[in-house]
């Protein structure tokens, strides 16, 4: 079992190890072998893994999230991934066959957008100022804070797997801020709707995947500097 948080960028211990055992059996290069230390070398490998399994743009950062982690420890068949002691998960991780796909009948709308942002920053212990602006601005990039039937997207590389109960593929991107089921379950957001087409479920798990992935502080003082698709005065970008 390796544990998400262990396996970051400076970190040396061996969960480490052992993903830099499955990147040289997937062929990545890592010239100084399996020592355990998360380095630039490591990081450069993982990145190749990474635009392997099909992420491109900012998700091919060569840092490990939940799902590229998770598929590695897969196609290896080296180890499982335990996102429970996640700092950031919000204490509510969910089993994907946990995850529903139902409409909640949610507004739309970017005011209705502000209100649900409010409400996830109350439930995430972010600092409304800066959590509400910077949620909305990635609400109105992913979404156009549209009618929740609309926030599914059945285009881009997420969009495979077995059909789920809404008609579309499993792994697609749903909800206000885009989240894929499997990110949506590992930063779950306890006491919210077990469904990224909630809004206000959506964007708690969106809060605590950014604490987790781009090293967002508590506050969210630097959410937008850190996250360029929260940020209004620079160009939409993935996140």
């Amino acid at each position: 079992m390796v544990a998400l948080s262990n396996v970051q960028f400076g970190k040396r211990n061996e969960d480490v190890r052992t993903v830099q055992k499955a990147l040289i059996k997937r062929g990545r290069d890592i010239p100084d072998g399996a020592t355990g230390l998360f380095g630039e070398q490591t990081r450069a490998a993982y990145r190749a893994e990474q635009l392997a399994q099909g992420f491109t743009g900012a998700d091919a950062d060569g840092l490990p999230g939940p799902t590229s982690l998770a598929t590695l420890g897969r196609l290896t068949d080296l180890f499982r991934v335990d996102v429970e002691h996640v700092s950031a998960n919000g204490g509510g991780r969910l089993a994907l066959a946990q995850v529903s796909f139902t409409d909640p009948g949610d507004e739309s709308g970017e005011e209705a957008m502000r209100r649900y942002a409010r409400k996830a920053c109350e439930l995430t212990g972010m600092e409304p100022k800066f959590g509400v602006p910077a949620l909305t601005t990635i609400a109105k990039r992913e979404s156009a804070c549209n009618h929740p039937r609309f926030r599914v997207n059945t285009t881009d590389t997420n969009a495979r797997g077995p059909k789920a109960p809404d008609g579309h593929p499993r792994n697609c991107s749903r909800g206000a801020t885009q989240c894929i089921p499997s990110t949506f379950a590992a930063y779950h957001q306890a006491g919210t709707a077990t469904t990224p087409y909630d809004v206000v479920a959506c964007m708690s798990a969106t809060i605590n995947y950014v604490r987790d992935r781009y090293h967002v502080s508590r506050s969210g003082s630097d959410f937008a500097a850190r996250v360029q698709q929260a940020d209004p005065q620079r160009s939409p970008r993935g996140y």
